[in-house]
């Protein structure tokens, strides 16, 4: 499904498009940034980034990786492969070894998986401050960076991201209205210890931001009423300049994948 990491079948293929290309090398001084530890001969490459995304109106991981760019003011170029074609497999094939978008390019370095990519952005950009300072908050930000990850399965399967889509309804069996609360009580609990006035979960733009994203077009699209405690990160994330860039993007996409169209 599109709202998944979008998996192909890419057979042997090889990633050409990585192969072969230079970069040049720079250093950081720090020996730690933001609380992280930092290696001087880490290298980063000058190059500019290049993200390989799927279509803006289906594909939730491709958002959270392009909005994390986005949002953190890292100039990149964007590649956008069509998803649920026949040419599919074969054209994310030649980025992404795993056969999955999002794909981050760095030079001759390729990282796909969403997650990855997170923490590798987080750890070459580190003036950007994509993780939490306090060693203690940051922790509570990657677990619930990892529970959006690896959990919410009939969140996915029954309210596939729509960005184009408002005033879809469909059944809300126990099992969905689980993770809907439990989404609820993430963002809730955030706003009272860690957000401020911001509206952001951690205070400040973060991958926990990135992560939790497109839920907020899924409660949109599909209706879903919010208390007030929980209702200030969707509100921030709707008026960012970055969100409603994609989502105009995905208003101009033509592409209709029918299984990703419930609720009609």
């Amino acid at each position: 499904m599109a709202g998944a990491e979008y998996c192909v079948q890419a057979g042997q293929a090889t990633d050409h498009t990585c192969q072969g290309q230079t970069e040049n090398v720079l250093t950081h001084d720090a020996n730690t940034v933001n609380g992280l530890p930092w290696d001087p001969g880490t290298r980063v490459t000058s190059m500019k980034p290049k993200l390989i995304i799927g279509n803006k109106n289906y594909s939730t991981w491709s958002l959270r990786s392009w909005l994390l760019l986005r949002e953190a003011g890292i100039d990149f170029d964007e590649h956008r492969i069509e998803l649920d074609t026949p040419e599919t497999a074969a054209k994310i094939a030649r980025f992404s070894p795993g056969g999955t978008v999002p794909v981050l390019q760095l030079g001759d370095l390729c990282v796909w998986d969403t997650l990855a990519i997170a923490e590798t952005v987080a750890e070459r950009w580190p003036e950007k401050n994509l993780w939490p300072a306090d060693a203690d908050v940051r922790a509570h930000a990657r677990s619930i960076c990892a529970e959006m990850h690896s959990g919410f399965h009939m969140l996915r399967e029954c309210m596939p991201m729509n960005c184009r889509a408002m005033g879809r309804q469909v059944p809300l069996p126990d099992a969905l209205t689980d993770d809907i609360d439990r989404i609820i009580a993430i963002w809730s609990d955030c706003h009272r210890r860690f957000s401020g006035d911001s509206g952001w979960l951690f205070g400040d733009f973060s991958v926990a931001d990135s992560m939790f994203a497109p839920v907020v077009l899924r409660f949109r699209t599909y209706g879903i009423n919010l208390p007030e405690s929980a209702g200030f990160y969707p509100h921030r994330v709707l008026e960012s300049e970055a969100m409603q860039e994609w989502l105009a993007a995905a208003e101009c996409e033509i592409e209709v994948i029918e299984r990703e169209e419930k609720g009609r």
